[in-house]
Parts: structure tokens; sequence; C-alpha cells
């Protein structure tokens, strides 16, 4: 499939089809940077003096007393400042309320990282219409920076204005990804995904924050992201940030996003056809090359 119109922005078409007023958006826009700043100041507290970290039923998806007071913050401020909208957040879940507005929170966005005391972690707090992502705000305590974006109000961090690379070719790209928590358990993990376009480009990183990674990318310090698994509290905010710093954001293959598919690719627009192409030519590797024979299917006897 082609890649889509550059023009079109789930963020900015949310914006005209939810009827706010720019000075509706505006406002939002600020109890969503004061949000993430509440849940960022708890992840700040927190650094370095966790007591208990657990997994919370898949294997190597973790937890920890900062998550749930940075949740906690991050409510708090939503409740208070618009009680009528209803919140999707990774740990304590949905609250629904009447209306098609709803918030994406996840209170920290890298928990491993952060468990780890490796300062790559964020609060992410994005606002969807109906489903699309409407407007976001990204706190990143362990590196001094606070990302936001809205449309027609641009993408900024600390003040600073964001723009996407103009990087036209895979040759000449920085790209990042990610690997699920389901990773040991199925052999569509990314694995290939990683090998194929850390053959063909300047490399890949793994960050392990989405949230940040889609800021990085909004920013230009990477050219492109891809990845699975992922849920709407991971990228909701991320994905505004992309498209208002001028950027596009697709499901794999080019076709508009879905928050609920948990596949992304972001990246400037000369960049978006070599990713689609090159996902469409990725196929899985057997488990036995990675170490992991049991997840191929079993050979039949001649």
């Amino acid at each position: 499939m082609a890649a889509t119109d550059a023009g079109i922005r789930q963020s900015s078409d949310a914006f005209q089809r939810s009827g706010l007023s720019t000075a509706e958006l505006e406002r939002l826009l600020d109890v969503a940077r004061s949000a993430a700043e509440a849940g960022g100041a708890q992840l700040r507290q927190y650094f370095g003096k966790l007591e208990q970290v657990r997994e919370k039923g898949r294997s190597g998806d973790l937890v920890t007393e900062a998550d749930h007071a940075a949740e906690a913050a991050v409510l708090a401020v939503l409740a208070a400042e618009t009680p009528a909208i209803g919140v999707l957040a990774e740990e304590s879940g949905r609250q629904a309320r009447p209306g098609d507005l709803e918030w994406c929170v996840d209170p920290l966005d890298g928990t491993t990282n952060y468990a780890h005391s490796y300062p790559f972690f964020g609060t992410s707090v994005g606002l969807c219409w109906r489903g699309q992502p409407l407007l976001g705000a990204l706190a990143a305590p362990g590196l001094e920076q606070l990302y936001w974006a809205a449309p027609g109000l641009g993408a900024w961090c600390n003040g600073s204005r964001l723009q996407v690379s103009d990087c036209p070719s895979l040759d000449q790209a920085l790209l990042v990804t990610g690997f699920a928590y389901d990773r040991r358990t199925r052999l569509d993990n990314n694995y290939a995904e990683f090998a194929w376009f850390t053959h063909r480009t300047q490399g890949v990183r793994r960050g392990g924050s989405v949230a940040l990674d889609l800021a990085f990318v909004a920013a230009g310090k990477l050219d492109g992201l891809w990845e699975r698994g992922l849920s709407p509290w991971d990228l909701a905010a991320g994905v505004v940030l992309v498209e208002e710093a001028g950027g596009v954001v697709s499901a794999y293959d080019g076709s508009p996003l879905a928050l609920e598919s948990g596949r992304i690719l972001a990246c400037g627009a000369g960049l978006q056809q070599p990713l689609i192409e090159g996902l469409s030519q990725c196929r899985p590797l057997a488990g036995a090359s990675y170490g992991a024979p049991e997840l191929d299917p079993p050979r039949l006897d001649p």
C-alpha cells in the first residue's frame, strides 16, 4: 500500500470533528501538561529509591510503587480539572464518562528502565476524541524535559519548537523500535524487523520508552520508529507530538493508525514508504535461531 497523505493528521482531524474551540483546546493542553508534570514529580521523588519491584502477570512486565504514585497524581489533576472526561489509565483501567473525549494515561512509560535507575522514562498524558489522539504532554524528569503538542499549536519541548527530520532514505536513517512483553511466547516478536532494518540503516536503537521514542522522532533526533504490542496509553501523546512536528503516523501498511491495534509507524514523510516496504518484506525468524526452539511448529517426520 502506498504511503498515507502527509497532510492528513489524526490530531487535526479529531480537533475539527470534536467541535472544541481553540480556547478549549488550549485549556485542555494546559491540563495535560499539569497532569504530566504532577506524575513526573512523583517519578523524580522515587527515582533510585524503590522498595518494591514486581511483575504484574507477564514475564518482564514490571510495576513499582512509583507507577502507582505517579498515576494517582495524574488522576488527581484530571479529576479536579476535567471531571466530566473519562480516563483510560495503565494501572487502574478505564473510568468511563459520557462523551467523546477520553484521557489516556501512562504514569511510567519505561518502568524497566526506571527500575534499573536508567533515566529514559516519563509520564505520558494524551487526550483522544473517539479514539483518535487529539493532544498530549509528556514529562521526562530524568532528562529534565517536558513535551507537549496540539493541533495548530505545534509540538514543543521546554519552549523549543519541534520538527521531524527530512531523512529521505534508509541508508541515512537512525531508527528506533522496541520489543513487547510477549516476545518470549510468539514468533511475531519484531526480531526479524529489527535485523532487517539494522542491516539497511545507520542503526536501530531500543530506548525502552515508546512515548519518549516518539518524542525523539518529533524532535528529529531519530528519523523513524516502528513497533508492535503497544497500548493506547503508550501512544496517544506521542502520536500528536510527531504529527504536529510535521511527521506522519500510520499502521505498518500505511493505512490510518488504530491505537487499539498496537502497531505503529512514525517518521518524516520521505521515509514512510521505505519503512512500509521494508516491513512488508519481513517474516518471523525461526525460534531456534535465537534460542527459542519451543516457539517453532513441530516438525513432521517423513
